[in-house]
């Protein structure tokens, strides 16, 4: 969970959680959460931010808690894909190398958490080699790998909501004290 520094004219500093923004127009002074949805929590008559960001941030936890944690992935190829291949795998890429004879391969996106994806090549064979058994069996084993790495960023997903889940309830006692 990332925390940003606020300071508000007339008050302390204060710690905010990502997932809540500040929102302050000339009627309009709170906190917005914007996680699963939005909903808005005003300093109300007493103007006191610190209050409504304690009550911004029990939403907050409490829709964290009771959500599945949220994962990016496609799930289905853009219409922009012009071949045939499921999400994540892209080719056959053909790579010339001088003096050798052109080799093909399929790439594979490996999704992770809090990190670039990793790219694993899968060679299928060269120009002299390549066969349609070849690309059928590079292709399984690119889905195996995908399929492995998707459940890999699933699981460390919801590792990090957990750990979210708790930073944001110290933060809360904090606030509350």
């Amino acid at each position: 969970m990332n925390f940003r520094t606020i300071s508000l004219p007339g008050h302390k500093a204060l710690q905010v959680p990502q997932g809540i923004q500040r929102i302050d127009s000339k009627s309009t002074h709170g906190w917005q959460v914007r996680y699963a949805g939005t909903k808005f929590f005003s300093d109300g008559p007493a103007a006191n931010p610190r209050d409504s960001l304690q009550r911004a941030t029990k939403e907050l936890l409490t829709r964290m808690a009771t959500t599945p944690a949220p994962v990016p992935l496609r799930q289905k190829a853009s219409p922009r894909k012009h071949s045939a291949l499921p999400v994540g795998i892209f080719g056959p890429i053909v790579r010339y190398r001088p003096g050798r004879a052109a080799v093909a391969e399929l790439s594979v996106l490996l999704p992770r958490v809090g990190s670039s994806p990793k790219i694993k090549n899968i060679y299928i064979g060269s120009e002299n080699t390549y066969t349609i058994e070849r690309y059928q069996a590079a292709l399984a084993k690119g889905l195996a790998l995908r399929a492995q790495a998707t459940e890999q960023y699933e699981r460390d997903a919801a590792k990090a909501q957990r750990q979210s889940v708790k930073q944001l309830r110290t933060y809360l006692q904090a606030l509350q004290a």
